[in-house]
């Protein structure tokens, strides 16, 4: 028979308690309380200290208790996006990833919670959490033009911090995005030093703001290049068969590289060459967006831009909990710049 596995208090069923922590490294109790609620009070040795102990004890705190000592809860509300056809759900996956694992650094935790689809948008959603759970702050994504949720969380002194910009002139109070502009102008200069001149744009219909702020990333690197836009952009809905339908007059006019708004419809461009007896990289370069987990596994291997995900989650956790400690100081807004990662769908013009 195994032998019972105990820990280091002697009591297999009794969990350890702030004074033996305290005891264990050394310290008062009070040390310990600072150590969970207000680390940046403590010298790094001692906190060190302390989280050791923690560790060995496998200290747990009642987390309402503490909640109620400290008046916060140590918990962040995300509401998770309905998946659409073609939607990037797995950029949002790494994202959630990135931002429960930079959250769980700082001592939070991140609480999902869900909605009806189109009702992420709606303030109810938030007001209902609220009023069921203490929850210290929101993260918010998907914003769009006409977005209601910042401005009711605002007036009502709910903190939250944005993946993603507003795209309107009105405040919007902390946000955190990737510059797409500058990773379709980056894509650009990589095809012009590969000898492309006429470089396509294949992107979302006008009024999204993620699109077009990249369309005009491609536009105003095409110009200070020098060359001409004129015919060069198409224009679909994040679906494959769309994009493979929208870029086929494009390719047929002597287009020699497209830049897709994404992955998604950077696969419908080669769903067209194929059809077209013409092969990606080869015959026509192509650069996606997002760098998904498909680009390495197509043949050829897609160019694309990444997504700083990691620095994105850090960042949003960072710019929320400095909120919740100062709900009164100025807005923060951190613009990201993706990385090309070039594959063979980029290749020397012929």
């Amino acid at each position: 028979m195994a032998p019972t596995r105990t820990r280091s208090t002697g009591h297999p069923d009794r969990p350890a308690t702030l004074a033996q922590v305290a005891q264990r490294a050394g310290v008062s109790p009070q040390t310990v309380s600072n150590a969970l609620n207000a680390p940046e009070l403590l010298a790094p040795p001692t906190l060190e200290r302390v989280r050791r102990a923690i560790a060995e004890l496998d200290y747990r705190p009642h987390q309402a208790a503490r909640a109620l000592r400290t008046r916060t809860s140590k918990l962040i509300g995300y509401g998770v996006h309905p998946m659409t056809h073609g939607d990037s759900g797995p950029v949002m996956d790494h994202f959630l990833h990135a931002l429960s694992r930079s959250a769980n650094e700082a001592g939070y935790r991140v609480l999902l919670f869900t909605a009806p689809a189109g009702a992420e948008y709606e303030p109810d959603c938030y007001a209902g959490l609220l009023r069921e759970q203490p929850v210290d702050g929101f993260v918010l994504t998907h914003t769009f033009r006409g977005d209601r949720r910042p401005d009711w969380l605002r007036k009502r002194g709910v903190p939250f911090v944005a993946f993603g910009r507003p795209w309107s002139a009105r405040p919007a109070g902390d946000w955190v995005d990737v510059d797409g502009a500058h990773g379709t102008s980056a894509a650009v200069d990589h095809l012009v030093a590969l000898g492309h001149r006429r470089v396509a744009f294949l992107g979302w219909p006008r009024g999204s703001g993620v699109g077009d702020d990249r369309a005009g990333g491609w536009r105003e690197a095409m110009r200070r290049h020098g060359l001409s836009v004129r015919g060069l952009r198409a224009y679909a809905e994040n679906d494959v068969d769309a994009a493979r339908d929208a870029v086929a007059p494009l390719l047929s006019a002597g287009t020699t590289a497209v830049v897709a708004v994404s992955d998604t419809l950077a696969l419908g461009c080669y769903r067209a060459l194929l059809e077209g007896g013409r092969t990606p990289g080869r015959d026509v370069a192509v650069v996606g967006f997002d760098d998904s987990s498909a680009a390495a596994l197509l043949t050829p291997a897609l160019t694309s831009l990444r997504q700083p995900l990691p620095e994105v989650g850090r960042a949003c956790t960072r710019l929320l909990i400095a909120r919740i400690k100062e709900p009164q100081g100025e807005p923060e807004q951190v613009l990201l710049p993706p990385s090309l990662v070039v594959r063979e769908s980029s290749a020397y013009a012929g």
